[in-house]
C-alpha cells in the first residue's frame, strides 16, 4: 500500500480496547451449547471471534468437530432454527458478561490521548449486537475513551469480514481514501475486515482473543512462554495479511507516524 497521511483509526472493541483476552463472548457460547447438550471447547468457541454473534454461531456449527458433537447430542444435523435458538440463549448471557468485562486494556487510554494529540479521528466497531455493544460503548466513555463515531454489526447489511462498518466510519467522519485509515483488531476476522476495506490492517497480540488470557492470567506467564505465545499469534496474523502486528497498543502511535513518514515496513 502507498502511504497516505493517516486521518482515522477504527478500533475493534472486545480484546482490543477493553475486556483483555476477550473473555465476555466466549463463555456465553460455551454455555449456550452446553444447554443444548453439546460440549464445545474454548478453542472452538473462540475460533470465529470477530464475527457478528449470530454468524459466529453458524461458523461454530460448520466446524466438523462441533457438527459431529451436535449430531451425536441431537440425532440430527443443525438448522437455522437451532441458530436462532442458540442466539436467543447467547444474547442475555453476553449482555450480562459485557457488564462485568468492561475494563479498558492497560494501554488504551494513553494510546487514545496520543492519537487525539495527533489530530486523528477515532471510531470503534464491534461484532456485538446492539444491546451488548451499547454497554461496552458506555464503559469506554465512562473511562475516558470517547470515540468520534461508533457502530455495531446490527447497523450494517453484514458484519465482518465484510467492510461495511469501516466504510460507515469513513463516511460518518468524512475520511478517504482507504489508505488514510488504519483498522486495529485482535482477531483474524478483524484483519480480513481491514483488508477487504482496503485500509491499513493492524492486529494486537497480548490482549487478543487469539491469546485468550485475562489480564491477571497474562501477568503470570513467564517471559519465555510469553515470547512463544506471541510468536505463534504473530505468525497467525501475518499469514492472514496483517500489515503490522503489535504486542499492545503502546506502539500504535509510533506505527502511525512511521506510515505517515513513509518509513513503515510491513510485518
Amino acid at each position: 500500500m502507498k502511504p497516505n497521511e493517516i486521518a482515522l483509526v477504527v478500533f475493534d472493541l472486545a480484546g482490543t480496547l477493553l475486556d483483555f483476552g476477550c473473555q465476555a463472548p466466549v463463555g456465553a457460547f460455551v454455555e449456550a451449547f452446553r444447554q443444548r447438550g453439546v460440549t464445545v471447547s474454548l478453542r472452538e468457541a473462540r475460533g470465529p471471534m470477530g464475527l457478528h454473534k449470530k454468524d459466529h454461531i453458524r461458523a461454530m456449527l460448520r466446524m466438523d468437530a462441533v457438527a459431529e458433537k451436535w449430531k451425536a447430542a441431537t440425532q440430527r444435523d443443525w438448522t437455522e432454527t437451532d441458530v436462532e435458538a442458540l442466539y436467543g440463549l447467547v444474547t442475555p448471557m453476553q449482555v450480562a458478561a459485557a457488564k462485568v468485562h468492561g475494563d479498558l486494556v492497560p494501554q488504551a487510554l494513553d494510546c487514545f490521548h496520543s492519537m487525539k494529540a495527533m489530530n486523528l479521528k477515532i471510531a470503534v466497531s464491534t461484532g456485538y449486537f446492539r444491546e451488548a455493544a451499547e454497554i461496552c460503548f458506555e464503559a469506554l466513555e465512562r473511562q475516558g475513551f470517547t470515540p468520534d463515531f461508533r457502530i455495531g454489526a446490527d447497523e450494517v447489511p453484514a458484519g465482518r469480514p465484510a467492510p461495511w462498518m469501516i466504510f460507515r466510519c469513513m463516511e460518518a467522519l468524512n475520511v478517504y481514501p482507504p489508505t488514510a485509515v488504519v483498522k486495529v483488531g485482535d482477531t483474524v476476522v478483524d484483519v480480513h475486515d481491514g483488508l477487504n476495506a482496503g485500509v491499513w490492517s493492524l492486529a494486537v497480540v497480548d490482549s487478543s482473543s487469539e491469546m485468550g488470557l485475562s489480564e491477571a492470567e497474562f501477568t503470570t506467564v513467564t517471559p519465555e512462554d510469553r515470547l512463544v505465545r506471541r510468536s505463534v499469534i504473530r505468525s497467525r496474523f501475518t499469514t492472514s495479511g496483517a500489515h503490522a502486528v503489535l504486542d499492545d497498543l503502546s506502539s500504535l502511535p509510533s506505527t502511525i507516524l512511521d506510515i505517515n513518514r513513509g518509513a513503515f515496513t510491513p510485518s
